[in-house]
């Protein structure tokens, strides 16, 4: 993965207070050799843009359940624009219909994951986002 790790900002978006899922993940990203900053539950997008602002990380996964990811998500892609962050890939898990991936790819989002997704693909989804990156 590279000289430094991975940096990667784990968040959960809106009212969702299932974290669970968020905390694997966090888990299995650090077993794979990434730094992982966890900003817990209830974090509003200009929250989350703040965060990877000041914690300087090369993605943000953001965890969501609670249906709101067609309204949440494009608010924070465009908090993340404001603070001059739109390179910093954006990947989401959780709960979204496979009629909305596409709104969401178009918003911004690099990949989305769904239930059941593995860990593993998760890690190496990470892994060639940023090595795609920091080919361009």
């Amino acid at each position: 993965m590279g000289k430094h790790p991975i940096r990667v900002l784990i968040a959960k978006l809106g009212l969702d207070g299932h974290d669970r899922g968020a905390k694997i993940i966090a888990r299995s990203l650090r077993d794979a050799g990434m730094e992982v900053v966890y900003t817990g539950l209830r974090q509003t997008p200009a929250m989350i843009a703040e965060a990877a602002l000041h914690e300087d990380v090369n993605v943000v996964g953001i965890s969501i359940l609670s249906g709101a990811h067609n309204t949440l998500l494009p608010t924070l892609m465009d908090k993340l624009r404001e603070q001059n962050l739109a390179h910093i890939p954006v990947i989401v898990g959780g709960i979204v219909p496979d009629c909305d991936v596409n709104t969401l790819m178009d918003a911004g989002v690099s990949a989305v994951f769904g239930p059941g997704t593995l860990t593993s693909d998760i890690v190496t989804s990470i892994a060639n986002v940023i090595e795609s990156d920091l080919q361009d």
